[in-house]
Formats: C-alpha cells, structure tokens, sequence
C-alpha cells in the first residue's frame, strides 16, 4: 500500500531578520565615521558605537585619569563638534543607533539629540537605544560615577523624557552581558538583570512623572542587552526563560496588559569571555554557535545582534575580521532557511523543563534579592556571587573539568596563518592622543565661554533641585560644554562612588582545591621574609574590567598571601604609593583596555622615584607578545595573559619572585 501523500507546505513569507551591528569606534570620531560608513555599505543595519574610557567615565581626554586610554577601547566624544564628526553623514532620522555608554548615557544622549536638532531630524522619529544600566557597571564593568541613588535618578530623568519627546528610544537597555562575563550562572544573569529592571521600574514608577494609565509605554520601553555562552541549549532555555518571567512580571507587578508592551525585546553580542588566545581560529565555531543560542528560537529571538570577531582575545579586530563576523549573521539570516518556519521549540519536553527550573532558580533568587530591599540594596551580595562563581568557572577550567578546546586539552597546533605577520591586529597609534587633547584644547579655546557657564550653572541648578537633566543637558552640549565639565558639574552635586569588589567576602577555597603546594610555598617563603608575603593587585587608568585582578586576588588569599586591593580607577601614582605605604614584596597590575605600555611605564616609574625598584612587577592583560617583549625591557617580571589560566603557577611564580629578590636583597 502506497504512503498517502503529504500536503506540500504553502510558501510563507520570512520573518523580517534582526538588525545586524558591529560594536566599533576607534581613534577618532573622523576614523570611526569613516568605519561606519564602510560597515553600512557592507549590509550592517543598525550602529552600534563603542565609547574610549575617558568618555564612559566622564573625563575629558586630557584629565589625569585619561593618559593611554584615549581612543582605544572606543572612540572619545568629548562635545559636539565629536559627535558631529562621528555620525557626519548618516540621517539620524532614518538609523538605529545604539550607544554603550552607562554612567554618562544622559549626556551622550543630549549630544545625539543635539546633532539631530542640527539636522532637521525630528525627535519623533529617533530610534536607538542607550545602555543606562548602572548597576550592572557596580557588579562587573566598573564605568560608574556616582552613588546609586543620583544613578537611578538620571536614568529616571533620560527614561521620562524619552517618553515625552524620543518616544521611539530605548532610553535603558538592562544589561547581563557583562553579568556572564564576570562568571554569572545563567540563573544569576536572569534573576540579577531582572533585579535590575525593576529597581529602575519601580524608580520611574514612585516619581509620579509618568500617568498610570501610559506607565505600560515606558514597561514596553525597556530593552535588554544580553550574551550567550557555547552551552547553547542551555542559553536557548536562558532566553524563553527570560521572555516568560519578563512578561509575567510587567504584568503581575506592573499591571501591564497590552502585550506588545510586555514583550521582551532584546539585543545581544554573545560571549568574549570564553574566546581563546590559543588557537584562535576555534573562536569562529564559538562565535557561531553562541549566534545560534539567540536566533533559533522564534518566541526569543534577538532583536539585534553584535558579533565579536574571531582575533579579540588577541587585540583590537581590524575592519577585515568585523566583516567576517557581520558576513556570518547574514548568511544565517539569507541563506539558510530559519526564518521561514515558526518556533521549533515548541512541544520539546526537554526545553521546557530546562525552561521551568532556570525560572524555578531565578524566582528563588529574586525573592532573595527582594527580601535585601531589592536590587540596589543587595549590590554587596550580587557581587560576592559573582565573584564566586567565577571562582568556580576557573577552577573547574584548571582541574579539566570544563574542557576549552586549544586551551587545556588538544593544545597541539599547526602555527596559524591567520596570525601571522606584522598587522594581525589594529594598533591604535599613540599619536591619537596626542592630537585629541590638541583638538580638545582648540574647542574650548574657540568656544563662547559665557554661553558656556551659563549652560552649566543651568545643569548644577537642575541637579541640586530634582529637576529633569536632559534639557539642560541638551543646552550643555549645543553651548559647546565638554564631557569632562558636565562630569564634573555631576560629580560636585552627587559626589562618586567606589563599588565593593567581591574579594573580601568571597568563599575560601576548602579542602581538593589543589593549594597544598603553593600554600607550602607561600609559608617557607613568609618564614625567611620573616613575614607574610605582601601582594598588591592594581588597576591602573579607567579599565573596569575587574573580573583578572579580582580572580588573581581571591587566589593569592586562598594561598596565604595578604592581598592589598582597592578596586579599578587609580593613578599610577595611587598605587606606588601603595606599594610604599603597604610595604609589599610584589605588584600585579592588571588591564585590558590595551593601555598597558603607558600606564605600566608609568607605575615603573613612579616605583623608581620612590625607592621601590627592587620591588617586582607582574602584568597581565590582553598582551601581544611585542608589547610583552617591551614590558620586560621597562624591567616587568613576567607578562600573563589568558593563555596562562593556571592561577596556581602564577601564585608560584610570584613565590619564587620574591624569594629570589629577597636571597638578593
């Protein structure tokens, strides 16, 4: 008997794709203009702008602060005439743009509104989105300011006038990307980003500034930013999970009952966390298969995706490797077929089990953070976990537990020919900073200083009243205020903030977590100083990328060492001090912000001038290994970078450093 013939399936229509972006800026705001540009005419959709340190953190490129990281993780806005050389040429009427900036979102919104003003561009039809997410910043990328409280209450004041006069804007885009890359549990990303939502929710909700009866336009607002690991089944579940608990709570808590309000709309750029120094080309298979994470399921799919490129655990990508990642978004989008069919998902027992208990663990670990007085509250808590389960990640990554391809297992390689040769990787030239403060001095000099003070007395007024920051912040930047003075205007009403750094409070390493003989080491050593070995962990410049130096810390702890460490944002001179005042056998500074030669040349230096030479210095960071080459000859003791995640060794490298100073001394 013949099988009845199946019914053909009627041809649909596809699903519109997701807006593709690459994370870029560089340089200079001409530079990275020019970048954008090329990427658009490539097929990139939508804009996705990477800000330098200074301007993240509210410095002008020629603060103290800022020396070695202007231009380098991003491109330096410092006024106007930066932001209309960065978007010259692009109709801000007709672009997505979304711009990853936490602690200044509010000015480098007004700089975007101000430019579109130049433009003709109405305000209605300005689409994007700004990050604004604060606490995130707190527990694991470091580009704070202020305390939380004024924090909260500007991202309140960028989200109210959103509503009123951009109401197509994202005006905050909660972020667990950074979460995962501090070691977050797919559980902790949820519970820990949702936390978040609320506590920002809640703000607008108490200031009465929105009527009840549109509070469910500012819920359908709120946009997320999140990542997706190489486990991506569970990343699969990570993100139905979201989309349901969203839904439940801007309906339960909120009373949201339009549905389009309600959705969960978010972008993603997936993991950087698990890309590897060695063998780097794996990093392609990562990158594609953490893509699929985010764009197989239809009821949670991306609305925008960003894409690492397969070179970054080595340095800056150059145009070349962003075009391969954006060429991998597109082939998926429209060569395969996977936006012709609805949620392959659905029906799956597996998936929704997985979906169920990570909603089970998040509900569980929301209620805790509910219990503290919700998120801003539990920032100490949220902390000390991620911090430990970092610990964990490393640890089961030392032992074998978790295998990385390249890394601790098949480490044998053919030399790669995609490495190779000089130009591998995009090297800013230290000319940029140079000619940026330059430029900068020549802004404030040609610029009507009275329409300036004016514009900033008006932002002080606004701050110390409780008024809404965004219109004078807006006048700021069209009478030509800089970066640094709207920062510094803020910082004298709302003063700053130094966040907690987990180590302290973290769990001590127990029994089987393989120290016996680095605790040996570290105890014969103590006993001939005739004292503990001293260790100093430092982060010099403005890299918040704490997660190194904390996981560095934590373990010197566990070894036996006393650990001095104070958290991201010093001077070179802060820590040669330190290291004088605190009398330490040995200093570790850690950054990744590709800033290490200046800033390390100048901790040298300074540790020269006070007495301090015999003292060894350790580095470690996203290092090439010419700038290795260079930091050995200023004198540095040994180079790591995240090749060497044997935490172990490195703690018995630093016993025999200063074992060997003492026998000198």
């Amino acid at each position: 008997m013949r099988e009845p013939k199946s019914e053909p399936r009627a041809p649909r229509t596809p699903d519109k794709p997701w807006i593709f972006r690459t994370y870029a800026g560089h340089s200079t705001a001409v530079k990275s203009n020019e970048l954008y540009r090329r990427n658009l005419a490539k097929g990139q959709t939508g804009l996705s702008i990477a800000f330098d340190l200074p301007t993240q953190t509210g410095y002008d490129s020629d603060h103290e602060l800022a020396k070695g990281e202007v231009g380098k993780v991003g491109v330096p806005v410092s006024h106007i005439g930066d932001m209309r050389a960065l978007l010259a040429g692009i109709p801000l009427d007709q672009m997505n743009t979304s711009m990853t900036i936490n602690a200044t979102a509010a000015w480098l919104l007004s700089l975007y509104v101000a430019v579109a003003d130049e433009q003709g561009a109405p305000r209605s039809k300005l689409t994007g989105t700004i990050q604004n997410d604060i606490i995130k910043e707190y527990l694991s990328r470091g580009t704070y300011v202020f305390p939380p409280d004024p924090s909260l209450r500007l991202i309140k004041d960028t989200i109210v006038f959103s509503y009123r006069e951009v109401p197509k804007w994202n005006p905050t885009n909660v972020c667990s990307y950074h979460l995962q890359e501090a070691g977050a549990t797919p559980v902790q990303e949820l519970a820990y980003a949702l936390a978040t939502a609320i506590a920002v929710l809640d703000r607008v909700k108490a200031s009465g500034e929105v009527p009840p009866d549109q509070f469910g336009q500012v819920v359908g607002r709120v946009s997320f930013f999140v990542n997706a690991g190489l486990r991506f089944i569970t990343e699969i579940c990570k993100m139905r999970a979201f989309v349901e608990l969203w839904d439940e709570i801007t309906l339960e808590r909120y009373g949201v009952t339009t549905p389009k309000d309600r959705m969960f709309r978010y972008g993603v750029q997936v993991n950087s966390l698990g890309l590897t120094e060695p063998q780097p080309e794996n990093n392609v298979y990562r990158i594609l298969l953490e893509m699929l994470a985010v764009t197989l399921s239809k009821k949670a799919r991306a609305r925008a995706v960003q894409l690492p490129a397969w070179n970054e655990a080595l340095g800056l990508p150059r145009p070349w490797d962003q075009q391969w990642s954006l060429r991998m978004q597109q082939i998926l989008a429209y060569e395969t077929d996977l936006l012709e069919y609805g949620d392959i998902f659905d029906g799956s027992t597996e998936i929704a089990a997985k979906v169920a208990a990570l909603k089970a663990e998040a509900k569980a670990e929301l209620a805790t953070i509910d219990a503290m007085g919700g998120a801003v509250e539990a920032i100490d808590y949220m902390k000390r976990r991620l911090v430990e389960s970092n610990t964990a990640r490393l640890r089961h990554i030392e032992t074998g537990e978790q295998i990385v391809v390249g890394v601790n297992k098949w480490t044998d390689t053919e030399p790669s020919p995609l490495t190779a040769g000089e130009g591998a990787i995009m090297v800013v030239d230290p000319a940029v900073e140079a000619e940026q403060v330059e430029r900068l001095k020549a802004w404030r000099a040609q610029r009507d200083a009275k329409a300036v003070n004016a514009a900033l007395a008006g932002l002080e007024r606004a701050a110390k009243e409780g008024r809404n920051i965004m219109e004078p912040s807006i006048a700021c930047a069209k009478a030509g205020v800089t970066t640094g003075e709207w920062g510094s205007t803020l910082r004298k009403v709302f003063g700053e903030y130094r966040a907690p750094t987990g180590v302290a409070q973290a769990a001590v390493a127990g029994a089987g977590a393989g120290l016996e003989d680095v605790r040996k080491q570290v105890e014969l050593a103590s006993d001939k100083l005739g004292r503990r070995i001293k260790f100093l962990v430092g982060k010099p410049g403005l890299d918040g990328h704490s997660n190194g130096a904390e996981q560095i810390a934590v373990r010197a702890r566990d070894c036996g060492m006393e650990v001095v460490y104070e958290g991201i944002r010093l001077t070179p001179s802060q820590i040669a001090r330190a290291a004088l005042d605190e009398a330490v056998h040995v200093v570790g500074l850690s950054i990744l912000s590709g800033s290490h030669v200046p800033l390390v040349r100048e901790v040298v230096e300074r540790m020269r001038k006070e007495g301090l030479e015999e003292v060894p210095v350790v580095v470690g960071g996203i290092i090439p290994p010419e700038d290795a080459k260079t930091l050995k000859a200023m004198g540095v003791a040994a180079v790591y970078t995240p090749k060497d995640f044997q935490l172990n060794d490195i703690m018995s490298d630093i016993v025999k450093l200063v074992s060997v100073k003492s026998m000198a001394a």
